[in-house]
């Protein structure tokens, strides 16, 4: 079983859930690229992390030399892979939430330099759940909508809305979970 993102429902709103996610850790990387291609292109970069291209960070055998970092560690999956939009027009960062129990000392260092960890703050947010494809139209409507019905229930946006996968791709379209989360103000 593939662990997923811990949160906890604060209540339930026409449209959307609203949601207490606690500081997580994620490996992520921006990419210049279409809606589309961007999650496809991080995909072996990021993928290629949690299968051991890394480096770990607690000291192998008495016989390495001193400060030596171990080899490499293998991570879990967990779901969701998440996108939001970068720092430019057209540049993605795709995001590897990283286990609930890993910290920022236990995570081993990505051997590729375009792979970095980051801690994301503890937030509420505003969830909208939906079955469908992974297309820019598909998470642009649910976005459009879960902005409305926020602001329809009296919350205000705090940040880039996230476009969250839970499903491999070939699992059939109509039977993936997709989400759009929003950050609202406390």
């Amino acid at each position: 079983m593939t662990e997923q993102q811990p949160y906890r429902v604060v209540s339930r709103h026409p449209g959307f859930e609203l949601r207490r996610y606690p500081a997580h850790l994620v490996a992520e990387m921006q990419i210049q690229a279409s809606f589309t291609r961007a999650p496809i292109e991080a995909f072996r970069p990021l993928a290629a992390y949690l299968g051991g291209a890394n480096r770990a960070r607690h000291p192998v055998a008495p016989a390495a030399s001193a400060g030596a970092a171990g080899g490499s560690e293998k991570i879990a999956m967990t779901v969701p892979v998440v996108q939001v939009e970068g720092e430019w027009p057209g540049a993605y960062l795709i995001q590897f939430v990283m286990p609930a129990t890993s910290t920022t000392a236990t995570l081993p260092e990505p051997v590729d330099a375009r792979v970095r960890i980051r801690e994301v703050p503890a937030q509420l947010a505003a969830a909208m759940r939906f079955s469908g494809r992974w297309t820019e139209q598909a998470f642009s409507q649910r976005a459009t909508m879960l902005g409305r019905s926020v602001t329809a229930a009296g919350l205000q946006p705090t940040g880039a809305i996230r476009y969250a996968r839970f499903d491999p791709p070939w699992k059939p379209w109509f039977l993936r979970r997709n989400e759009v989360v929003l950050p609202v103000v406390e």
